[in-house]
């Protein structure tokens, strides 16, 4: 499930940035904002692989090393929610903010679960770790409202996008390769990826 929110996360991103890529109507992107999306993207996957490279043992993850990474790239996607946030109370739509202010509580309550989840099959970590890596993932979303009420541009969402989607894609391999060669190709996972999809598909439409 944790995966398939993951999954959800990523297609939601990648489709509101390919919108600010590819001008209304036109086939062609823009190669400024195609270049910035494309050296974020690579920074943040090579700046999660540098973090995490050599910190294997065997052919598993430790714990708390994925659940950081997680919790890191959930942290990107937030400041692309902060944007949004932030620029809309600067246009004096409170109305809409507010609005926008629940519909982010809800999500997060959903991107609390992939940073958990690989403490599942292992020890549970300590209260004050699990709250630093709660605070780590949703700490963003008030530094990208700061950053979009005073400031605003394609330019700035763009680069936000594609930390996200850098950071999520890398996350996803170690998941994927701790799911599939832990569980193999049951059904439950099929039943589970779809589920998280979902769960994040009903959140995102509330």
């Amino acid at each position: 499930m944790a995966i398939g929110i993951l999954f959800f996360l990523l297609a939601d991103i990648f489709g509101d940035v390919a919108a600010t890529i590819y001008p209304s109507g036109s086939y062609i992107a823009n190669l400024g904002l195609s270049a910035a999306f494309a050296i974020s993207m690579s920074g943040s996957f090579l700046f999660l692989y540098i973090l995490h490279h050599g910190r294997k043992t065997g052919s598993s993850y430790k714990p708390m090393h994925v659940s950081l990474i997680v919790a890191i790239a959930i942290g990107f996607q937030n400041l692309t929610e902060g944007l949004v946030f932030g620029a809309t109370w600067a246009t004096g739509l409170s109305g809409l903010a507010t609005v926008i202010f629940v519909g982010f509580v809800l999500q997060n309550f959903t991107e609390g679960f992939p940073i958990v989840s690989p403490f599942l099959s292992s020890e549970r970590p300590k209260a004050f770790v699990l709250s630093l890596l709660f605070f780590v993932g949703a700490a963003p979303t008030i530094l990208g409202s700061i950053f979009g009420f005073f400031y605003s541009s394609d330019y700035l969402n763009v680069v936000f996008d594609a930390l996200a989607i850098g950071s999520i894609l890398y996350v996803l391999l170690p998941m994927l390769k701790s799911v599939f060669s832990t569980i193999g190709t049951g059904g439950e996972v099929y039943l589970g990826l779809l589920g998280g999809f979902l769960v994040g598909f009903l959140v995102n439409i509330i």
